[in-house]
């Protein structure tokens, strides 16, 4: 974990199910990041007569620090959005999900770039150069030969979809198809809420994706100009089951957080300390906006009650890590 100080602290109470916990971890174990981590743990997990006495005997408990003035120990929520749209382009369904475009490059310069380790870098190949990949407003207003999932009708909840990295779609023969997070094009992500505030749109108080989605709602004319201001763009693929994250596992509500990876590992046991929520969660997803080594965002599940929570969700928040006993941690 570089560049992330670490407290050890004595286990604070928790609202946590803890038998829930360990089912959670034992499924998680499944995947290699996590293995890689808890490594024997995951077989021990697997015999134990009292969950919480397990977390408790085998983990040390330490606190996640911030290591630089300008980070905010911020929790914030995330949902899994409802879109409606049809395999074919027709009205009202004009708005394509794509798939990753066969010409998009990961530059991978680790070998001889170490600083560049963290980086994602896309680009596409031009006259035998290495360019940027087309940004947002490029992709969008152009004719496209990009392979195409479906077509949904509302712009606004496409750009909000790609935001929240997956969903579910239902079409107009009734079926419903998941799709979530493939790739991106590899441009910074910027937060059009905060482009709003600069612009004095929306009170810093305010700002929330409701008062987003109204204020792109009562200003179309504008919207386009204001939404490619995030010039990072998000592909998708077609899943056979709901919301998952880069762990590459079933993200579920109130459990499962999305982390800066370059601070905490994919696949840590957490536990975030917020005004509403004090549990064991697990970081099983990574996002354009989760920046900063105390920084996390809870996944809240699917419907209009998940979304009107994750909406308003911006609360300070302590985070902390759990480790095997046996892991060396530098000081």
């Amino acid at each position: 974990m570089p560049n992330t100080e670490l407290l050890p602290v004595k286990t604070p109470t928790l609202d946590s199910d803890f038998e829930a916990a360990l089912r959670h971890f034992n499924t998680n174990c499944k995947s290699k990041k996590m293995l890689k981590i808890y490594e024997d743990l995951c077989d021990k997990s697997l015999h134990v007569s009292s969950a919480k006495e397990f977390f408790l005997n085998n983990f040390n408990y330490y606190e996640v620090k911030n290591n630089q003035e300008d980070e905010k120990a911020l929790l914030t929520g995330y949902y899994e959005p409802l879109l409606y749209g049809s395999r074919t382009y027709k009205k009202p369904y004009i708005y394509p999900l794509y798939r990753p475009p066969a010409d998009l490059l990961h530059v991978n310069l680790s070998d001889s770039h170490k600083e560049l380790k963290n980086m994602r870098l896309r680009g596409k190949l031009v006259d035998g150069k290495v360019i940027s990949y087309d940004d947002r407003e490029s992709i969008n207003s152009k004719e496209s030969n990009l392979s195409v999932i479906c077509y949904v009708d509302d712009r606004i909840s496409r750009f909000f979809l790609e935001v929240q990295g997956s969903g579910r779609v239902r079409l107009d023969n009734g079926d419903t198809i998941f799709v979530g997070y493939a790739d991106q094009n590899g441009h910074a992500y910027t937060s059009i809420g905060k482009v709003l505030v600069e612009k004095k749109e929306i009170k810093k108080s305010d700002i929330s994706l409701q008062s987003i989605r109204l204020w792109l709602e009562q200003h179309r004319k504008s919207m386009d100009k204001i939404l490619n201001k995030n010039r990072s763009f998000v592909f998708f693929k077609e899943r056979s089951y709901s919301a998952t994250g880069a762990l590459g596992v079933e993200l579920t509500s109130k459990e499962s957080v999305a982390v800066d990876s370059r601070y905490i590992p994919l696949g840590s046991l957490l536990s975030i300390d917020s005004e509403s929520y004090k549990r064991v969660v697990f970081a099983e997803d990574t996002g354009g906006a989760i920046r900063g080594s105390v920084r996390a965002d809870l996944f809240l599940g699917f419907g209009k009650k998940a979304l009107k929570r994750a909406g308003t969700l911006k609360e300070r928040v302590k985070l902390y890590i759990w480790l095997p006993k046996n892991r060396l941690v530098a000081k």
